[in-house]
């Protein structure tokens, strides 16, 4: 029993330490589910989710009431591995909330060095994951030039205003991160700075956490309704776009690892057209601290990549 629990415990953990970092552009959950030995189980799990699955499970609710039926239920969620999902996911969210309410009084207060920060984070990251591919066919330029084209558009509407808002495109915007957060190297909360949406999120979870402490559940309602949407979007991601980005990297690994490099290179626009909106005057001063803290994030990614040099990305 004791060793049961430890055991979930420590999956609990790497949830915790994937949410963490998925919770900050540039640095990538997925990548920390490879540092810690569950990527394979990860991937594995959520690959063998389906429509159909869900559908059975939901099928054997009418039979809890038994013994037999409580039985038939535990036995199909073992197999699909959902216990293993259900305590990461609770570290990946726990964490989450932690690191969205840290960052969004960080860009609140500091939103120069804020940014600068993911800058860094997102360049260095860029820097390293260029190396993984060679740009030498006309099919993996196009990539490239797709890639960064696409990313550089959308964050240029994105800090513009102009991409729409509401509910339903935040169903969209987390089917699009939830595939990139499952991929190691490739950060899903860059994908919601470059659509626009990552302060959307932390003020989301900031502000319904608050709203619950304070009893005021009225408060909570908007913010709460936009993390469901965000959790439909990511559920339908898993069960949809993901398998197809499984089948885009099995297939056509070099293009496909050049399209999201690229990507991450032209979403770089998204946090330097934040940092010059929060810089008054570029004088010495204003300066040496965006470019320190660049570093610093730039320094974060570098050291990770040291110390997970030996794994197979």
């Amino acid at each position: 029993m004791a060793s049961t629990l430890r055991a979930w415990l420590a999956v609990y953990a790497k949830g915790a330490a994937m949410g963490a970092a998925d919770a900050v552009p540039g640095v990538s959950g997925g990548t920390i589910a490879l540092i810690v030995g569950i990527y394979e189980r990860l991937v594995s799990a959520l690959a063998g989710l389906s429509v159909a699955d869900v559908a059975t499970v939901v099928a054997l609710v009418p039979r809890l009431g038994s013994r037999d039926g409580r039985a038939a239920v535990a036995e199909t969620l073992r197999a699909l591995d959902v216990p293993f999902l259900v305590v990461l996911g609770a570290g990946v969210v726990s964490a989450v909330v932690t690191v969205a309410n840290v960052v969004d009084v960080a860009y609140t207060q500091y939103p120069g060095l804020t940014f600068a920060f993911f800058f860094g984070l997102i360049a260095a990251s860029v820097v390293v994951l260029i190396g993984e591919v060679a740009v030498d066919t006309p099919g993996r330029i196009g990539a490239a030039l797709g890639g960064f084209a696409l990313a550089f558009a959308v964050s240029a509407q994105a800090t513009a205003g102009t991409l729409p808002d509401g509910l339903a495109v935040m169903v969209v915007t987390g089917a699009v991160a939830i595939c990139a957060m499952v991929l190691p190297g490739v950060s899903g909360s860059l994908i919601l700075l470059t659509l626009g949406k990552y302060e959307t999120m932390t003020s989301a979870v900031s502000t319904a956490v608050d709203a619950v402490a304070a009893g005021a559940l009225g408060d909570a309602v908007a913010p709460v309704a936009t993390l469901a949407a965000f959790s439909l979007g990511a559920l339908v991601g898993i069960l949809t776009f993901a398998r197809a980005v499984q089948w885009a990297l099995a297939e056509y690994r070099a293009a496909t690892v050049t399209f999201l490099v690229a990507l991450m290179a032209g979403a770089l626009r998204a946090p330097a057209v934040r940092i010059a909106d929060a810089t008054a005057a570029w004088t010495v001063g204003s300066v040496a601290p965006l470019v320190a803290a660049g570093v610093v994030g730039a320094a974060a990614v570098l050291v990770l990549d040291a110390t997970t040099d030996d794994l197979d990305y």
